[in-house]
């Protein structure tokens, strides 16, 4: 894992600061590896939900591309 730091003075407003520091754990992916690491999923699960979510994904661009189709 990586530390994160923001070097501020007393002229930086506290609320771009703390938006650069959202901005940076976001880039990092801490916010994802942390609500992935809250429980665990056995690696089956995991797969199951991949799959679901991936034909959900297909579910949706094909019937997205045949409504535009009809005008």
């Amino acid at each position: 894992m990586s530390n994160i730091q923001i070097n501020i003075d007393d002229r930086f407003p506290a609320e771009k600061a703390l938006k650069k520091f959202k901005r940076l754990c976001d880039a990092y992916g801490i916010v994802k590896e942390y609500r992935a690491r809250q429980e665990y999923r056995k690696p089956s699960v995991k797969m199951k939900e991949k799959l679901e979510n991936a034909e959900k994904r297909r579910h949706k661009t094909t019937t997205r591309g045949r409504h535009s189709t009809k005008y």
